[in-house]
């Protein structure tokens, strides 16, 4: 069976979720502590939301240092698919997997709302099972959302197809080009600030056609990354 580790920072608040996440898609949960000095053997990586060491500094400023980080960006380096929500987006922002930087939503308030995303980009290791253009729906709740770059970064996102999500119906925290996630150049590691392990199983998740809290897009980026992995 496919192993996803799933990373826990000191005042992570989603990783039961995420490991619930990937159980429901058909892997194995594997827990990874902060102080972990290897990945356990796992075949890819989630770094759940929260607020890891309590946000001190900045969101994802201290956790970049946890060792168990060394270990992620030297296999996200060969390959290994990395999936950061929310807090672990802007860890990986504050890690250099990925380019530009999180700050507090425009309003300065902290927001939680059912999100509306347009797929980008369906080609990464986190996508597969999306089509490109197609609108998905999952919990959006953050205070530090706010995407950033300097207007050549974020250039080069778009001229590479590496923006893999953006805001539809309104941008809830005044994200560069209503950007909700990016990818990087290999297409491995994809951060986003919406949540997607909270929109896996019916009845818990947002909204949907076939009913009320029926909305299960977010199981998709699980069951994407075990396809990626095992073909």
């Amino acid at each position: 069976m496919t192993r996803i580790g799933v990373v826990t920072f000191p005042g992570t608040l989603d990783d039961r979720d995420a490991a619930r996440a990937v159980r429901l898609a058909g892997g194995e949960p594997v827990a990874l502590w902060h102080a972990d000095a290897d990945l356990k053997g796992v075949d890819a990586v989630v770094l759940p939301g929260g607020f890891s060491y309590g946000d001190y500094l900045r969101a994802g400023a201290i956790s970049r240092f946890a060792p168990v980080m060394g270990e992620v960006v030297e296999a996200a380096g060969k390959g290994l698919p990395v999936l950061g929500i929310c807090n672990g987006f802007q860890v990986l922002t504050e890690a250099h997997l990925l380019p530009g930087s999180m700050i507090k939503n425009e309003s300065l308030h902290f927001l939680c709302r059912e999100q509306v995303l347009t797929v980008e980009n369906s080609d990464t290791a986190w996508t597969r099972e999306f089509e490109r253009g197609e609108d998905i729906t999952i919990p959006l709740k953050n205070q530090d959302g706010q995407y950033v770059a300097d207007e050549r970064t974020l250039d080069e996102l778009e001229g590479e197809g590496r923006v893999v999500f953006r805001y539809q119906g309104g941008n809830p925290n005044g994200s560069r080009r209503d950007i909700a996630g990016i990818t990087n150049a290999a297409g491995n590691v994809v951060g986003l600030m919406p949540h997607p392990e909270h929109a896996v199983e019916p009845g818990f998740g947002p909204d949907a056609a076939q009913g009320p809290r029926s909305g299960t897009d977010g199981l998709r980026f699980f069951t994407s990354v075990l396809r990626a992995l095992v073909g």
